[in-house]
């Protein structure tokens, strides 16, 4: 992966890819509408969440509460955060790729306003993920329920969108080859991945920890891919897609967040190739029309195809169907037909043969998919 760049001039767009891999020094909305349309795989969006805090927050032994009270995080009303909300994502909206996923995080004061917005503009919603906190900050006043999680927001970026990255093979087996849940357990950002300054301070007050970025990737990314943060703050997204080998683009306003990121990033070794290798199954891998194997040679117009148990056989026509006396479909309809059944997985179902020897269209089904993905790249 190419060493980090910064890009502090805004005043044109970053020529071909000259953008990948970069800080982006800027307003969000302005540097997004410089960057190339449908150029982004992922967008991870860590917004201002406009906490509306009235005073200090004290503890009960009195000492102050370091809470969120940077200027950024402040709006002077919801109307103003809901038009600087519509506003970026609109321009997120642009970049993302047709197959793109955005995933959003926020806390109660904000993620419903974000929510509505993102269906208004017409994303498609597919998950609201919770991130539950293994060490919340405690409700100090006693007067409401203890704030113990997060809620992300996945959306594709409309309704139609089709082959959007879900790595489902990969998370059931990482949860012990059970279905991942939408609810993930992880500690807030502490020790020493927390940044701080020369003053001992946090660096930035809403740092996310690297685990919860690293399931968000894992999950709906492929190495190699772009992933777009426009609230780059102190650079945990960027750390953790150059550790994962993706590519990565931050938009960030604030010098000394950029430093912060800039100096992180720099330390990122990414780990090699065969510890990226995601774990795949059926569902992940690309079609193959049955006619495939015949245009690819692997079958030819006339051969006979065999159940397991050769209780029938049927003839391969030349425009990829089957026949099998009077009747006549594709490898799916006429292996259902057969068996009076309403349905039937031609692919498992029907069989070659060779040196007398009974071998599923399956194994040139792979063969074929193989074929074609070295033929992309």
């Amino acid at each position: 992966m190419p060493a980090l760049r910064h890009l502090d001039d805004l005043s044109h767009a970053p020529a071909s890819a000259d953008w990948l891999n970069t800080i982006l020094k800027g307003d969000c909305v302005a540097a997004l509408n410089r960057l190339p349309e449908k150029s982004v795989d992922v967008i991870f969006a860590d917004p201002p969440y406009n906490l509306q805090l009235e005073g200090d927050l004290h503890r009960p032994d009195q000492s102050k509460v370091d809470a969120v009270d940077d200027e950024w995080d402040q709006f002077e009303s919801f109307a103003a955060y809901d038009a600087f909300t519509r506003a970026w994502l609109l321009a997120a909206r642009r970049v993302l790729k047709p197959n793109g996923t955005i995933w959003v995080i926020g806390s109660y004061h904000n993620i419903f306003r974000v929510g509505a917005i993102m269906q208004d503009l017409g994303f498609w919603i597919l998950n609201d993920v919770i991130w539950r906190k293994t060490n919340p900050m405690p409700n100090f006043r006693g007067r409401r329920f203890q704030n113990a999680h997060e809620t992300m927001i996945w959306a594709s970026r409309d309704p139609k969108a089709k082959g959007y990255t879900f790595n489902y093979d990969s998370m059931k087996a990482a949860n012990d080859d059970v279905q991942m849940r939408s609810d993930w357990l992880f500690p807030i950002c502490t020790g020493n991945e927390r940044l701080k300054d020369e003053h001992g301070d946090k660096v930035h007050p809403t740092q996310k920890p690297e685990a919860l970025l690293a399931r968000v990737l894992m999950s709906s990314t492929k190495p190699g891919d772009v992933v777009l943060d426009p609230f780059f703050g102190s650079g945990t997204t960027g750390a953790v897609a150059k550790r994962l080998g993706r590519n990565f683009v931050g938009i960030e306003r604030q010098q000394s967040y950029i430093d912060a990121a800039r100096a992180r990033i720099a330390e990122v070794k990414p780990l090699e190739v065969q510890a990226l290798e995601m774990l795949t199954g059926k569902r992940a891998e690309p079609r193959v029309a049955f006619v495939s194997l015949i245009d690819a040679g692997l079958l030819q117009p006339g051969a006979k195809l065999y159940d397991s148990r050769r209780r029938w056989s049927a003839q391969v026509r030349a425009d990829g169907t089957l026949a099998c006396g009077d009747v006549a479909g594709s490898i799916h309809k006429v292996g259902a037909l057969l068996q009076n059944f309403e349905s039937c997985n031609g692919w498992t179902f029907w069989n070659y043969e060779h040196n007398g020897e009974l071998i599923s269209i399956d194994r040139l089904r792979s063969i074929a998919r193989h074929g074609a993905e070295r033929a992309g790249a």
